[in-house]
């Protein structure tokens, strides 16, 4: 059978534009499929545009979207339908939205589809029915059917390594000036933790799994090489300091020669051992879910964790020589308009290397969304805003054009040219660099986003109605 595998572009330019990372699903069920005999090829559209011939000629389309492609995913859908070939969607957005989803494509496969893709595969070779297959969810005469979804969570231990070189041009996709390639690996799924904004733990769940070493070294000698750049995509790379401590112990007697990076709580920096591994290893920046330096914020977001001491352990990574990328959040019902100051400020006094203030957003699937939902809080509902970059919601104190501007404020202070100076002083080129970087793109952004723009300030303060204004770009598809 041939299957191609898609991966929608955002609609929107972001902060990660320039980051052409895929993420890792699609490209691990494609290598399953393949595994199998199955012939598949795999499109991630920020890396490469789909080659629709490949899309003509094959049997099955999977597409994989978040919430924020969610609008270019049914596009694409409809195009590959009216070409009369199967449609299956699977991912985050079409798991939490499976009906809306079903009116785009033939099937959904909801949470993890490592093994229920596979089962999938057999319902359309005509080796099971589709009510067998677990988690699949389709229309059938108007009526929406739900299968159960799968008891046990998948093991990882079982997959194999994603064979990234499926993935069309995937090895000119390089970060920033072409300096390395990025290749990303995961070591564990889950996470402990259950922040309110959060839909990971919806589909991976809080219970982690992780790898064993053994399995994770035989993919990272794969890019034992200088030219390469590891980044781990784990929601919380040292959740276990321990587990940690072994993969990077493993990867100093194996003299690995790539750069690795990875997302971690700041409370890593408790463990000096593990600093200390993190940088005989190669480790180049660390990005940290710091969220916000309010203690009333965190407390909204179920983020168990004190600013004052966050602080101290970001002060201490800077003295290991490891960067730290600061992510906050900015549109906590606590936050106020001057928030955007207390992120700068905590972010200088804690020599934080560069920052990002995301907005939050109200993902389907989040408690956030639930609450914000039944308060009749949520004002857009066109899901390509919902990318962390646009306000989609009333704010208790501010308007959306204030906390729209708070999240411009925070980045211009922040990445000013005294910024500039200060990593130039200190050897830090990469660093040095952002600033320029980052003004550049809040322009673009700015640019880009101008109907929006105008439409939020039109908008009148805190009205009482549920107020839902449509300025979606109608989505083409070449």
């Amino acid at each position: 059978m041939k299957i191609v595998f898609i991966e929608p572009k955002s609609p929107n330019f972001h902060i990660y534009s320039h980051f052409r990372l895929p993420r890792l699903g699609s490209v691990l069920l494609a290598t399953k499929a393949r595994n199998l005999g199955h012939s598949v090829k795999v499109f991630v559209e920020e890396i490469s545009q789909i080659d629709w011939k490949s899309v003509r000629e094959a049997d099955l389309v999977a597409i994989s979207t978040i919430t924020s492609t969610a609008p270019r995913a049914y596009a694409i859908a409809d195009r590959v339908r009216r070409m009369g070939i199967s449609v299956l969607m699977g991912g985050p957005h079409p798991t939490y939205m499976p009906e809306e989803a079903c009116k785009y494509c033939d099937f959904v496969l909801t949470g993890e589809a490592d093994e229920t893709f596979l089962q999938f595969l057999e319902f359309v070779e005509g080796k099971r029915a589709k009510e067998e297959v677990q988690g699949l969810v389709w229309l059938e005469n108007r009526e929406l059917h739900r299968n159960r979804n799968q008891e046990k969570l998948v093991d990882v231990e079982l997959n194999p390594a994603p064979d990234l070189s499926l993935i069309s041009g995937f090895h000119h996709s390089k970060i920033f000036t072409g300096s390395r390639i990025v290749v990303p690996v995961q070591v564990s799924r889950g996470c402990p933790h259950d922040c309110s904004f959060c839909s990971v733990t919806g589909i991976f769940g809080r219970k982690i799994r992780y790898r064993s070493v053994e399995n994770v070294m035989e993919e990272l000698r794969k890019y034992n090489d200088s030219k390469y750049h590891v980044f781990f995509y784990d929601d919380n790379f040292a959740a276990s300091p321990r587990r940690a401590k072994e993969l990077l112990s493993a990867m100093l007697e194996a003299k690995t020669k790539f750069t690795w990076s990875a997302q971690m709580r700041v409370d890593a920096g408790r463990d000096r051992q593990l600093l200390e591994l993190m940088k005989v290893t190669r480790c180049t920046c660390i990005y940290a879910g710091i969220e916000s330096p309010n203690p009333a914020s965190l407390r909204e977001a179920k983020k168990r964790q004190e600013p004052e001491e966050m602080k101290e352990l970001l002060l201490l990574m800077r003295k290991y020589g490891i960067s730290v990328h600061g992510m906050f959040v900015i549109g906590f019902d606590s936050d106020g308009p001057d928030c955007w100051k207390d992120i700068v400020n905590f972010a200088k006094s804690a020599d934080i290397g560069t920052i990002q203030a995301l907005i939050l957003t109200p993902l389907p699937g989040t408690r956030t969304f639930s609450q914000m939902d039944s308060e009749k809080r949520i004002l857009f509902r066109d899901w390509s805003l919902y990318d962390s970059h646009h306000v989609v919601f009333k704010h208790p104190s501010m308007t959306a054009s204030q906390l729209q501007s708070c999240q411009t404020k925070a980045h211009m202070a922040f990445y000013s040219f005294s910024k500039f100076i200060k990593e130039i002083r200190r050897g830090n080129l990469s660093d040095a660099i952002v600033p320029f970087y980052a003004r550049a793109m809040q322009f673009k952004w700015d640019k880009q986003n101008y109907i929006y723009l105008k439409a939020i300030k039109l908008m009148k303060p805190f009205k009482e109605i549920n107020v839902n204004i449509d300025i979606k770009v109608p989505v083409t598809v070449e």
